[in-house]
Order: C-alpha cells, then sequence, then structure tokens
C-alpha cells in the first residue's frame, strides 16, 4: 500500500505463516505517518510482516542468535539519519497471548506493538527498566493520536 508524501513513502502488510488479515489498514498507515512525522522523521519504507509464535522464533534464532518466542522483532534498513526504512515482524499468537495476559483488546495490544516497531526505528529502546518504562509511555502517546 502507498502512503502520499513528498517521497511517497511505502508502507506494506504482508503475512507468514498465518491465517490473520490485518483490518483498518488505510487509517493505521495515516496513523503510523502521523507519529513518524511528529518526530521529523522521513518514512522511505515500513515493512509489517505479521507471522505465526514458530516463524518469528525462527527469525529471532536465524537473525538474533536467540531461541524464544517473542511478540516483535525490529530490523533497521536505513542508511540515512531521520529516515525510516525498516522490517517489522510481528507474532500475531504473541500479541493474542499478551493482551489476554494484560486484559486488553487484541486491536489495542496490536496497535500497540504496531507503534512500538516504529518507536524503534524513531531511535527509542528498551534495554532496561528505565528505558522501558519511557517507551511504554511513548506508546500510550502515540495511541492517544489515533482517530479511529
Amino acid at each position: 500500500m502507498s502512503c502520499q508524501a513528498d517521497a511517497e513513502p511505502l508502507i506494506e502488510f504482508l503475512y507468514e505463516d498465518t491465517s490473520f488479515v490485518l483490518d483498518e489498514q488505510e487509517e493505521l498507515i495515516r496513523w503510523i505517518m502521523q507519529v513518524v512525522q511528529a518526530h521529523q522523521f522521513n518514512l522511505v519504507n515500513l515493512t509489517y510482516i505479521f507471522c505465526s509464535d514458530e516463524y518469528l522464533q525462527q527469525v529471532n534464532q536465524e537473525f538474533l542468535s536467540k531461541d524464544y518466542y517473542t511478540d516483535i522483532i525490529t530490523f533497521d534498513n536505513s542508511d540515512v539519519a531521520d529516515s525510516i526504512e525498516g522490517d517489522i515482524f510481528i507474532s500475531v499468537d504473541r500479541v493474542r497471548e499478551n493482551a489476554e495476559e494484560r486484559s486488553l483488546t487484541f486491536r489495542d495490544e496490536l496497535h500497540r506493538v504496531i507503534i512500538h516497531g516504529v518507536l524503534h526505528l524513531l531511535g527509542h529502546t528498551d534495554k532496561d527498566l528505565l528505558s522501558q518504562t519511557a517507551m511504554r509511555h511513548k506508546e500510550d502517546s502515540c495511541l492517544t493520536l489515533r482517530s479511529f
């Protein structure tokens, strides 16, 4: 799917090893663009790959040498400062389970994870408790920008 802007950024939604299909794609694209532009970054290309736990675990093993389930893995492919070009893998299975554990709707948890990947590409980290708390606040702030 293409978004209109100066450089015609591209946001794609792909699927691997899942029957899940993303709803509200156009609204999500507008929201993601709003977050990126609010941070004064240029979005070049962003690909979301929605997949199963097993698929993302294989990605985790192959590229990060880690052997466990995770809800998201973000790859920054940009060579230019203040520019976003990346691939974001999201385990639909993990998002669903996390939503249940946190008593959230699947939709809200999915949107949190979708924007979490963008925040990583914007330079935010979550390696320790302090940065995890800051990341959660940033996610909450971004979620308030949704108008759908």
